[in-house]
């Protein structure tokens, strides 16, 4: 295994590599730069422009900024800055004087990394995923085994809204009935310490996994039921409480973990419209606003921490395969 994860870590390069590449073609196709608008909405006049493109190195080509970024680069005093292999994710062009992992990554004082940026999008993305893993896979496993009955029907038919309506228009849905009508929750919280706050959000952020982890395992199961060592374990006299558990429900989750894994990560960056809705203080609304303003290591530095998680989160899943699956060798 040492071997397998060593190879997958080495392939991280040229992932990185890749991603970074398109998202600084992209991010300078775009029209506008950093410096078009300040935080107070005037326009920066051109003196100022040429002066602090001259310091962030911006009047540089689009190459040499590139190489700078990734490797880093000679700065006017003959000082050699080094760049992403150095894990510096660059200076931020709009919030000045802060680094990208300052923004990111640094927490209030006295408080923990929890409460930084990044903290804030990982807990509300394993909370999301807890409700996906609590509520999915037992309805899969209850409709399969009810087949063809009111459970089945029913649970076909929330999986099928979960799937179909985007997360966006749910939240609109559920901030109306328990925000607005039954003032159950505050649609922007004050304080975001008490665990109550992160219900609906991780909710509406979940849903959509929580409904297409109920129809994989539903699906795996009815398929697993049907193999011959079911009926050869039942034939041994092996309760159907064992049967269910010890050999239907283990040997169906090999491809319910194949999208657990990357649904964590994609949960994390898909949080954007949900975190902006809800006031949240996380990654997802800070890349937006990095996006509108034109703040090219936020960007840049947001999307790669987003493409690790991702790649983490299908290595992850090949691990986990060991686990359910003895047969399965990862050597």
């Amino acid at each position: 295994m040492g071997k397998f994860l060593l190879r997958r870590m080495l392939w991280l390069i040229p992932v990185i590599l890749v991603v970074s590449t398109i998202t600084f073609v992209l991010m300078h196709a775009a029209p506008g730069g950093p410096w078009d608008r300040d935080l107070s909405a005037r326009q920066v006049d051109p003196a100022t422009q040429k002066m602090l493109n001259t310091y962030y190195g911006l009047d540089k080509p689009l190459w040499r900024q590139f190489t700078a970024y990734l490797v880093g680069d000679v700065d006017s005093e003959g000082k050699f800055d080094c760049g992403l292999i150095c894990g510096d994710l660059g200076p931020s062009y709009r919030q000045r004087g802060l680094t990208i992992q300052q923004i990111l990554f640094m927490p209030p004082e006295e408080k923990s990394v929890i409460y930084s940026r990044f903290g804030y999008s990982m807990r509300l993305g394993i909370y999301s995923l807890l409700f996906a893993i609590i509520i999915g896979i037992p309805a899969g496993v209850i409709s399969a085994l009810k087949q063809n009955t009111m459970v089945d029907y029913v649970s076909l038919f929330i999986v099928t809204i979960g799937i179909s309506v985007p997360n966006f228009v749910m939240a609109i849905f559920l901030i109306i009935i328990f925000a607005s009508t039954l003032h159950m929750v505050s649609i922007v919280p004050r304080s975001w310490d008490e665990i109550s706050v992160w219900v609906l959000p991780a909710v509406i952020l979940g849903f959509g996994t929580m409904a297409r982890t109920a129809r994989l395992t539903r699906a795996s199961m009815l398929e697993t039921m049907r193999q011959d060592y079911i009926r050869t374990a039942r034939s041994k006299g092996l309760s159907e409480r064992v049967v269910i558990i010890r050999h239907m429900i283990k040997n169906s989750l090999i491809p319910v973990v194949t999208i657990l894994g990357p649904a964590l990560a994609g949960l994390v960056t898909g949080s954007f419209i949900i975190e902006t809705m809800f006031g949240f203080p996380g990654m997802g609304r800070a890349y937006v606003t990095a996006i509108g303003q034109r703040d090219y290591s936020m960007i840049m530095g947001t999307t790669l921490i987003y493409a690790v998680l991702v790649a983490l989160a299908n290595v992850s899943v090949d691990v986990v395969y060991v686990f359910l699956d003895p047969r399965i060798r990862l050597d």
